[in-house]
């Protein structure tokens, strides 16, 4: 399967560059996958397409503010992304420029308030980095790292939290889980009143997510490695939905890894801990999901061959074609769709 089947052509101006007001006003395309409808709504009529029974599979990552900007002991700029944490203080890092950063540099960030030296350089130019500070990390983050947004958005992030889901609970990714963005406290509410349960699974989403397929087959690629971890309570909402043959429903494409990772073959699940990198494409059966909220992926990216493995790449094409026809805004802070 050539990776160029899944390309289409999108002007500039639909890619969303900031969130809009309110979250669940968003606009929402509708695909049934039985009858090939296409229906266009507002992100809150979600609550419409749910049923008492079904399970809502959500992923409660936190973003961090992983991008730094520091210096060199010579005064030279540097960039820092971080990546993922090794262990204790040592993590893996982007850093920019690369060729510049051997084993050993020392980095100074905010006059001393938080230094890195160079341990390793990992597969793929990434450098391993060790972190030496006072105080808490996570607040020093807070402090002075900014939102690692999408190479695709140029606006400046006025608020932290919009790149963030109402519910984003645990540190740990580079990229926010977009398609949970549209959720308010209020629709959740509303949501459970109608007597739909909603199970949290936990994936720290890395940079892999926005990196391009440089393959020309799809079966050529390699997906990123991303840590998960699901607890016994969630694992039991979602079996029991299953054993009562009610819907799993994934709130993007980051939940649904995790559940097809864990499913045994009936699509039942138990709670653990590891790292995924399954790779979703079109031929795949899926095992535990029934259902998908998911935002408007990049053209020729791994996202959108996920949505074509459920939906069938056809019809995918057709609700993107119908979608740049209607000015939907694509992207991390763009619109959404539900596929049932």
């Amino acid at each position: 399967m050539q990776v160029t089947e899944f390309d289409y052509e999108l002007p500039e101006e639909l890619i969303a560059q900031t969130p809009i007001e309110k979250r669940d006003e968003s606009r929402l395309m509708v695909l049934n996958r039985n009858n090939k409808t296409i229906e266009h709504k507002q992100f809150k009529d979600i609550i419409e397409y749910l049923k008492p029974g079904d399970c809502l599979v959500r992923n409660n990552t936190k973003v961090i503010p992983a991008r730094l900007y520091g210096k060199k002991e010579t005064g030279a700029n540097v960039e820092f992304l971080l990546l993922k944490n090794i262990q204790d203080d040592e993590w893996e890092v982007i850093v920019r420029p690369g060729n510049k950063l051997h084993v050993g540099t020392k980095v100074i960030f905010k006059d001393g308030l938080l230094e890195a030296t160079i341990l390793d350089v990992m597969p793929g130019g990434t450098r391993r980095v060790q972190f030496s500070y006072g105080g808490i990390f996570n607040e020093i983050l807070d402090e002075i790292g900014l939102m690692p947004l999408p190479p695709y958005i140029h606006e400046t992030l006025k608020k932290k939290d919009r790149y963030q889901t109402v519910y984003a609970k645990y540190d740990g990714s580079a990229a926010a889980p977009t398609a949970g963005l549209h959720f308010t406290n209020e629709l959740l509410n509303s949501i459970e009143e109608k007597g739909v349960d909603i199970a949290n699974v936990t994936l720290h989403v890395g940079l892999g997510t926005f990196r391009p397929v440089k393959e020309k087959t799809v079966e050529e690629h390699v997906m990123h490695s991303e840590h998960f971890y699901i607890k016994e309570e969630d694992a039991e909402k979602i079996n029991k939905a299953k054993k009562n043959g009610n819907r799993i429903i994934a709130v993007g494409t980051t939940s649904c890894r995790v559940l097809e990772t864990i499913a045994d073959e009936n699509g039942f699940v138990k709670a653990c801990e590891g790292d995924t990198n399954i790779f979703i494409y079109p031929g795949y059966k899926f095992k535990t999901l029934d259902a998908l909220i998911t935002n408007f992926h990049l053209p020729q990216s791994t996202l959108l061959m996920l949505v074509s493995a459920l939906a069938g790449k056809d019809y995918i094409m057709q609700a993107y074609e119908e979608a740049i026809k209607e000015k939907y805004r694509f992207f991390s802070f763009g619109d959404a769709m539900f596929i049932q």
